[in-house]
């Protein structure tokens, strides 16, 4: 399917792997230009030569910290007025109620809800002139059904959720759509922290803490990369243009809710 966005330019943020390189490639392979984000500069970099290399589009590494004012003015200099924004950071740690304290809870506003407002805040007026643009925040399941032990991450995420969803309807007009995704399980880094979680608290292998978790999703499998990238472009496309302020889930049925 041509998805219509060859040519323009997009930020993609925390992509050197996992969800947001699967973003990344994506976009590379609809034809956009990209600036890809993440804190750890030789990793970036390999991303942004084999993706450059793959897919023949301009893609401009920068290593900074999202999460920071400082971290996000690097990654603008470098493309002010981006066509297409894809926001995402790591999710904080699990734990338990009385494991977080209020200096726990400011930073996962400031990393999974403030960064990614800051973000729509810059280049959403570029966006409004032009009379087209596209943002897709990466999110979590934990939006639809909260998860215990990642307290901090649906009490970030649901804030963010809300900005969207208010957001979201005043730049529709103007041709801006802002959705959001919600991954379940993926085979990332994310999942396998999570994982090791399970290791360590019930003293199993990394086999078996991922056969009990894949056994609790419908699709009986996590989910890859690439599928996730695959719905973050058709929502950056021309195709998308009447999908406003959704949350869509991509968590292979786990969510079991009709609405």
């Amino acid at each position: 399917m041509d998805l219509g966005i060859k040519g323009k330019q997009a930020i993609v943020c925390a992509a050197s792997k996992g969800l947001g390189r699967g973003c990344a490639e994506a976009l590379a392979e609809a034809g956009v230009d990209l600036v890809i984000n993440a804190r750890s500069d030789g990793v970036l970099r390999e991303a942004a030569r084999e993706i450059a290399g793959k897919y023949g589009v301009k893609v401009t590494p920068v290593a900074a910290d999202i999460t920071t004012e400082e971290g996000r003015a690097k990654v603008l200099a470098a493309m002010p007025a981006p066509d297409i924004l894809v926001n995402n950071a790591g999710g904080p740690p699990p734990g338990m109620w009385h494991d977080w304290e209020r200096e726990d809870f400011i930073k996962a506003l400031d990393a999974n809800m403030l960064a990614p407002i800051a973000m729509m805040k810059a280049v959403l007026p570029g966006m409004m002139d032009k009379g087209w643009g596209r943002v897709v925040n990466i999110t979590s399941q934990s939006v639809k059904s909260p998860i215990a032990v990642l307290g901090l991450s649906n009490s970030a995420r649901a804030g963010l959720t809300g900005y969207v969803g208010g957001t979201s309807r005043q730049v529709a007009g103007s041709g801006v759509n802002i959705n959001n995704l919600l991954p379940g399980i993926h085979a990332t880094d994310r999942a396998m922290s999570l994982d090791q979680s399970v290791v360590a608290a019930q003293g199993i292998t990394l086999e078996e803490a991922k056969a009990q978790r894949a056994a609790t999703i419908p699709a009986g499998r996590y989910g890859t990369s690439e599928e996730f990238g695959a719905m973050c472009a058709f929502l950056c496309s021309q195709k998308a243009g009447y999908i406003v302020g959704q949350n869509i889930l991509l968590d292979g049925g786990a969510v079991n809710a009709t609405f």
